[in-house]
């Protein structure tokens, strides 16, 4: 899967998450607060009923004070009546309000049809047998009609008083004993009514209260859960990411032991502990003789077979004390803890030499993988980590000179060999500082007209002690150590620098042929300095060519470099293929669209005249590129009878001593001038006319 759709679904997912999340809140938020609104509700019904149940039993005491007092205005002496008449009169106005606010409150109707219905407030104010309504109208207005008559009779009354008869005047207690009655029937409607109501608010806040239950349930068995069982496996998976990512890191992936990381982090640490015990301990690093070769005929399957089989016996060889890494590509290092003496160390590794070196057997084919090693032991050879790999690696270089299989310890003569090297590359950086590469040139010529098809650019290097150090000396360890970008560098800037010269002084030289390595190539800029440099120089980019070997060619895609041929291509420098031939599959990658040039390794031109398999692999090579559209030159010609041969193939282009040796930039100029086609002359014949 790729990138983006996993950040696509983790994305959905965490969306869905917090949906999720926020639609159980509101759930359960819904819940809370319906349930909150029928409590309010419950508790404000309450309220009203009290209330009117207060209003009631105010009505009854009142009813029964108003005809008390009536009566007792009516028997007591004249000096007494003023104060029970005002008593009366008051009690009476307090019916009369408390009556019109249970009328309010109740919101009753004279005309609704719940009057005929016997258990409600209606049937008890406006229908028989109670008519609350009409006796406590007649109630206050009989009241009223007494207070009247008494303050008639003690000229209290503003309007001359009440001018009725006297019988008319009198309280009717049954009036007041019907209003009781009926107050008494109200007050129990109304408790009935609220009871009624409050059990159905209950049975409604009790189904809430079980619905949010549920609600809970349902949110945390469909929501809560999932989320949960989500977050746990995501936990889980990131949990088994980052043990994964944690044994990725010290692990190599495709053999599953330790690899450089590791091996960085803590040969430290293991040679502490040796110290510590007065122990040996021993680096045995181990290469495989033939990895190439196998790549190369049965692919990289069987390849990558090939380490996993090497690193399961190096496994079964070794004690669990012992340390198995890989660091990379071909390359193994055992760290043997509690090592021994140099006997002891050389029989294990000769051991786990003689199982690596086991035939293995890959889809019916057999492979004889071959393997060779280096040992350096901690004491003896090194006191600290990066000495003891050096050290190590340096007798596996040793023992890979020797032959296939061997074993080597590492030894003195080493130790000057790699201070040689350790001085050898800080001169290295003092002569790129002060730019002191040299630049040789050999000119590739045409055997059937002798023009000049090219010339070739290469580096040399005088060292102000040692004098000239050969190519083949430095440049593997400038490689090695990083600085052959460095070098390059300045060999293309001086190179181009010098045929612009040629160029514009009219000196034929073909093109010019620069030797690009795979680490320069890598270099992001690599490209916009190849311009810069021939811009500056004024040289035509048709007058550059740049020659890689087929390990370049082949890079793959994601490295940039394939792509970055392309481009520099597109603007008009041709590619040569160099030492065509020795590496990889190359016919499937030999194309006119992408290749100008080959150059056929010098190895199969030495001696052509006298090998048969080597005329016949040139001559097949000078067909294939004849018959693609490529032209050809061949290097290493360094005889007559070599030439004679090439000539006879159909190799026209040369390059060799047999032609010219490698020239520094003046004798190489003289010698390009002196091989430049002579100008014809034209001669003026001076006389008289006749």
């Amino acid at each position: 899967m790729s990138q983006q759709p996993a950040q696509t679904i983790s994305g959905r997912l965490v969306l869905l998450i917090k949906a999720g999340y926020w639609l159980a809140l509101l759930i359960i938020a819904a819940m809370v607060m319906a349930s909150f609104i029928l409590l309010q509700q419950m508790m404000a019904a309450q309220r009203h009923n009290d209330t009117l149940l207060d209003i009631v039993g105010m009505q009854k005491t009142l009813s029964q004070r108003i005809v008390f007092l009536a009566n007792a205005a009516g028997a007591a002496s004249r000096d007494q009546q003023p104060a029970l008449v005002t008593a009366f009169k008051q009690a009476t106005a307090e019916f009369e309000r408390n009556y019109d606010l249970l009328l309010e409150r109740v919101v009753a109707d004279p005309a609704s049809p719940a009057r005929f219905d016997p258990k409600s407030v209606e049937s008890v104010l406006f229908t028989k047998p109670f008519h609350l309504d009409y006796f406590s109208v007649g109630l206050i207005a009989n009241g009223e009609r007494l207070v009247s008559a008494f303050e008639s009779q003690f000229g209290m009354a503003d309007n001359g008083g009440y001018k009725g008869g006297g019988e008319r005047v009198n309280l009717d207690a049954s009036i007041a004993n019907a209003t009781l009655s009926g107050y008494a029937a109200l007050g129990q409607r109304i408790s009935a009514h609220a009871d009624a109501r409050s059990e159905t608010l209950l049975d409604l806040h009790r189904t809430l209260f079980y619905t949010t239950i549920g609600v809970i349930v349902l949110v945390a068995l469909f929501i809560f859960r999932p989320m949960s069982n989500t977050i746990l496996r995501k936990t889980h998976e990131l949990i088994d990411a980052r043990n994964s990512m944690a044994f990725i890191a010290v692990h190599d992936g495709l053999t599953g032991l330790h690899n450089r990381t590791f091996l960085t982090d803590h040969l430290e640490a293991l040679i502490k502990g040796a110290q510590r015990r007065r122990e040996r301990l021993a680096a045995v690093q181990l290469d495989l003789d033939r990895f190439k070769q196998i790549n190369d005929t049965l692919g990289h399957a069987a390849g990558d077979y090939v380490l996993v089989v090497t690193a399961q016996r190096m496994r079964d060889s070794c004690r669990a004390s012992d340390l198995c890494v890989r660091l990379g590509g071909d390359e193994f290092v055992m760290i043997l803890n509690g090592a021994g003496g140099t006997e002891d160390i050389n029989m294990v590794a000769r051991r786990v030499l003689t199982q690596i070196n086991e035939p293995i057997v890959f889809r019916g084919t057999t492979i004889l993988p071959g393997a060779s090693a280096g040992v350096a032991v901690y004491p003896v050879d090194a006191d600290n980590a990066q000495d003891l790999l050096v050290h190590a690696d340096l007798a596996l270089h040793a023992a890979k000179k020797q032959s296939g299989g061997s074993l080597s310890f590492f030894s003195e003569e080493l130790r000057h060999e790699l201070d040689y090297r350790k001085q050898l590359e800080r001169d290295i950086r003092i002569a790129i500082s002060e730019e002191a590469f040299q630049v040789y040139f050999q000119p590739q010529v045409s055997l059937s007209n002798g023009t000049i098809g090219g010339i070739e650019a290469l580096v040399r290097w005088k060292h102000a002690e040692r004098g000239m150090i050969a190519p083949g000396e430095f440049i593997p360890v400038a490689e090695k150590c990083g600085l052959m970008s460095a070098v390059g560098r300045i060999v293309i800037a001086k190179a181009i620098s010098e045929a612009a010269e040629w160029d514009r002084a009219g000196v034929a030289f073909g093109r010019l042929a620069v030797n690009v390595s795979g680490s320069e190539l890598r270099e992001p800029d690599f490209d916009a300095f190849l311009f810069d440099t021939l811009e500056k120089a004024g040289l035509p980019p048709q007058k550059l060519s740049l020659e890689i070997v087929e390990s370049v060619i082949l890079d793959d895609e994601k490295t940039g470099i394939a792509a970055k041929l392309r481009h520099i291509r597109a603007a008009g420098v041709h590619l040569e293929l160099d030492d065509f031939g020795t590496g990889y599959a190359s016919l499937s990658h030999v194309n006119p669209n992408e290749i100008d040039r080959l150059k056929i390794d010098r190895r199969f031109v030495q001696n052509i005249n006298e090998n048969g398999d080597n005329t016949k692999i040139v001559r097949a090579i000078t067909e294939l590129a004849r018959g693609l559209g490529i032209s050809i030159v061949a290097e290493g010609a360094e005889t007559e009878a070599e030439l004679d041969s090439l000539m006879a193939i159909g190799c026209d282009q040369v390059q060799g001593y047999s032609i010219a040796f490698p020239m520094p930039q003046d004798k190489a100029r003289e010698w390009l001038v002196a091989r430049a086609p002579k100008k014809a002359r034209l001669t003026v014949l001076r006389g008289s006319l006749a």
